[in-house]
């Protein structure tokens, strides 16, 4: 039977080993918070999609400034006609049979003098949309941050709850190593040293699943981060601060009031709503009559008059036109109204979804506020858990070393320690990492930090 168990446990530190070393054995990649940020930038599909959507919206802003300005085209068009041609000569109609080459030119410049602020709309709805889609950039890359932060985090707490099960194991291995000493000189029975290989036995099991979950998270990070096939990510410790923030102490109002000014897809929403709002009203400027003014230049060239080329296109043929014109919508099939009540339909879903953004907005500031009230304090109460489970697992070892106390009372002393060491470390970074989450919740998150 013992033979049994220590192949077992030897078994179990050989898998420890391999998967501790499961890491190392791969390609690893330093990087610190910042880093991973930007890796995460520069391979998240939402945020490119978006950033490349801004070159559109920036191109659309463009065009609507230039629309104030004349809209001028150049023409030409050559031509060979062969058989009867029809000439006048000195005031004669005569047909003959030619051939007939010609060269037309033209130039058509066209300026909207009024069409009831169409261009003004379209102008000003233009910069909206560039800037909502701006504010949708910025919150696409809080939440590329705050994503990985959230990931980040979880790799430093699986390492340091390895950290925690190899010392946890180590110490359970001396205590093993005292306990053999104590049967050998008669002071403790066989069943405490059967008792305690079983306990470190279950701590090699600890330590397994600690680094697998390790594995796995490190993996899950370095997807997100579309890291080369192969390699992984390796981090830098980030400074989990523990003293409780300014945030703490402020009540909802004031929180929702800095999330509504700093919330950039609640900006985003409200730019979108006034810009969908300017689309209506031009595109409701159709009903109304426009006046455009208008210069035509027109030319042409033709082989059957003697004189040149040069001659007939600039001093003999060419003709300007100058004038104003005026559009009167009298019936178009009803497309103006189809376009119209389309402009409508999306201007009054922008303000559901608006709508649907304040209220989320509001429950995000109210549960992000929440648990981080509940964070500080559960790294308070843990502090305070650590340090009397220290003490009671120092005064039951020193019981037990005198042979006072048994086995049973060490080994739950022992666990109580390992379980409050764990609740500590996991409540350091959830106080972090809440912070984090209370900077996304009011939109305070700092992507350049």
């Amino acid at each position: 039977m013992k033979r049994l168990f220590m192949c077992k446990k030897y078994l179990g530190l050989i898998t420890a080993v391999l998967l501790a070393g499961t890491l190392q054995a791969q390609d690893t990649l330093r990087i610190n918070f910042r880093q991973a940020v930007d890796l995460a930038l520069a391979a998240n599909v939402d945020y490119r999609t978006q950033s490349n959507n801004m070159e559109v919206l920036k191109l659309e802003k463009q065009s609507a400034l230039l629309s104030h300005l004349p809209n001028a085209n150049f023409n030409s068009s050559f031509g060979r006609q062969a058989g009867q041609q029809t000439q006048q000569i000195e005031g004669e109609i005569v047909v003959t049979s030619v051939t007939n080459e010609v060269v037309n030119a033209g130039l058509n410049v066209n300026m909207p003098v009024f069409n009831s602020r169409r261009r003004i709309l379209d102008t000003q709805s233009a910069k909206l949309a560039y800037e909502a889609g701006e504010k949708g950039l910025d919150r696409a890359s809080q939440q590329v941050m705050f994503d990985v932060s959230r990931r980040y985090l979880q790799v430093l707490l699986d390492k340091e709850l390895v950290r925690i099960a190899i010392e946890n194991l180590e110490n359970q291995k001396e205590t093993l190593r005292q306990i053999d000493g104590f049967v050998d000189a008669g002071l403790r029975t066989l069943s405490d040293k059967y008792n305690q290989q079983s306990e470190v036995a279950r701590l090699e099991s600890v330590l397994v699943d600690a680094e697998l979950q390790y594995q796995n998270d490190v993996w899950d990070l370095s997807e997100y981060l579309q890291l080369e096939t192969g390699v992984v990510p390796l981090l830098e410790s980030v400074d989990s601060r523990t003293d409780e923030i300014s945030m703490g102490s402020m009540s909802m109002e004031e929180l929702y009031d800095i999330a509504q000014s700093n919330r950039a897809d609640g900006t985003q929403q409200k730019l979108l709503a006034t810009s969908y709002q300017k689309d209506m009203q031009a595109i409701k400027a159709m009903y109304y009559p426009r006046i455009n003014a208008f210069y035509n230049y027109n030319t042409f060239f033709t082989t059957l008059d003697d004189r040149s080329l040069r001659n007939q296109l600039l001093k003999i043929y060419p003709q300007n036109i100058i004038g104003l014109s005026l559009a009167v919508p009298i019936f178009n099939n009803f497309q103006n109204r189809v376009d119209v009540s389309r402009s409508r339909v999306a201007y009054k879903n922008q303000i559901l979804q608006k709508e649907s953004i304040d209220r989320k907005i509001y429950q995000d500031v109210k549960l992000a506020h929440l648990n981080y009230i509940a964070a500080v304090k559960k790294q308070g109460n843990t502090r305070v858990q650590v340090m009397a489970a220290e003490e009671a697992q120092n005064a039951i070892s020193e019981r037990f070393r005198l042979g006072i106390s048994n086995f049973v009372d060490l080994a739950t002393a022992n666990q109580q320690l390992v379980s409050a060491q764990a609740d500590q470390a996991q409540a350091i970074y959830t106080l972090y990492f809440q912070e984090v989450l209370m900077q996304h919740a009011l939109g305070t998150l700092n992507v350049l930090d």
